[in-house]
């Protein structure tokens, strides 16, 4: 089970959008995220008559590692650790590991 999924809310804890909030759009491995708002370069942009693609500097959305982002605790306002525990239902649900908080009912 992985710890941080597609829709989440997470918090950049280093690099250079440190303290930056944002929804994962994408999980490209076990590691690699794509952030919306984070990690944002610019990149130069061939025209494509066929596609109708302008040319110019358009911003994308780059991956960010998974080292530096955390799951976003509402309860606290801060980014907290996660872990996966089995409920008595048999049922695998992802925590909060600063209050025992389960994230996904």
């Amino acid at each position: 089970m992985q710890r941080i999924k597609k829709g989440d809310e997470v918090i950049v804890i280093a690099g250079k959008d440190k303290g930056r909030r944002g929804t994962v759009l994408s999980v490209i491995d076990d590691e690699t995220f794509v952030v919306e708002g984070v990690n944002v370069a610019k990149k130069h942009q061939k025209p494509n008559p066929n596609a109708g693609v302008p040319g110019g500097i358009v911003d994308r959305t780059m991956p960010i590692h998974g080292s530096n982002v955390m799951l976003y605790n509402p309860a606290t306002s801060k980014g907290d650790r996660v872990g996966i525990k089995t409920l008595d239902d048999g049922r695998r649900v992802r925590y909060f590991k600063s209050n025992n908080e389960v994230v996904d009912v």
